[in-house]
């Protein structure tokens, strides 16, 4: 596995995050959670825009990324080199700890400081949440994302195949608690112990400001339960998408959400309380 994603091609990269897509937009098609009014293809087109922008931001910034890993290791730099740990520890412990700062730690000060959160609200103006929602992020957000994985590279000393491993299953998790797929109660309630299920994750998207500000995690779901941030409620069915103040269909376009941020009557908190 080291061999591997120590010298994974970008190819290979590009094939799994296409690959998990295709896989989770054909079982949308076949056991949807969700019925939704607007067109799939379009909607599917406009978050894949911002899949490009995603890219761009996460290439030009590649080499800190791996420069920053090459570093750690050389210097054993990072808490997770302050004891000598066997190497399948290590790489459990990086990847809770990027999953943990380079998402659920950014997401949450996303929604907690108005500024940010103004780029990443592009997010959660999607009202017909799927797999493709996974990929719906600001450039700038992509940089902010970008800079915290950075940050926990270097704070916990992390080998550039434990990056690539961790951006792997990050990337498929994103579209798999994105996906509008219904499973089973019990199976979505048990996976959500361990890892972030659909269900858990959807409460996210609601419109109501609780529960957008609930469930940030991506990977392990532990991190919301450890820190109070997990909200479960049973019938997710009824859950609104998207924000009150940005129903109209203009915000469903590229143009209007890259300038959205800019927008003189954008909102300090995260959405309106119904």
């Amino acid at each position: 596995m080291e061999a591997f994603f120590d010298n994974i091609p970008s190819w290979y990269r590009t094939a799994f995050l296409v690959g998990g897509l295709v896989l989770l937009w054909i079982i949308e098609g076949a056991i949807p959670r969700l019925s939704f009014k607007s067109n799939r293809y379009r909607h599917a087109g406009t978050n894949l825009f911002f899949t490009l922008t995603t890219v761009i931001v996460n290439l030009g910034f590649a080499f800190l990324i791996v420069k920053a890993s090459e570093w750690t290791g050389r210097e054993q730099f990072g808490l997770l080199y302050i004891v000598h740990l066997p190497l399948w520890l290590h790489c459990i412990l990086a990847l809770l700890m990027l999953d943990f700062i380079g998402a659920y730690l950014v997401h949450f000060i996303q929604h907690k400081i108005g500024w940010m959160w103004h780029f990443h609200k592009i997010h959660h103006t999607d009202n017909a949440i799927d797999a493709t929602t996974a990929l719906r992020h600001h450039p700038v957000e992509s940089f902010f994302r970008v800079i915290a994985l950075f940050l926990a590279i270097i704070t916990m000393g992390v080998p550039i195949w434990m990056v690539m491993l961790y951006q792997t299953i990050s990337a498929f998790m994103a579209q798999f608690n994105h996906a509008n797929i219904h499973l089973p109660k019990w199976l979505d309630n048990t996976l959500s112990w361990i890892i972030v299920s659909p269900d858990m994750h959807k409460v996210h998207h609601s419109h109501y400001q609780p529960e957008t500000d609930a469930n940030y995690a991506n990977i392990f779901s532990l991190w919301d339960r450890l820190f109070g941030t997990f909200v479960k409620i049973q019938d997710t069915t009824s859950i609104r998408y998207g924000l009150d103040e940005y129903q109209d269909d203009r915000y469903q376009e590229i143009g209007s959400l890259l300038k959205l941020p800019w927008e003189k009557n954008s909102t300090q908190f995260s959405n309106s309380n119904p």
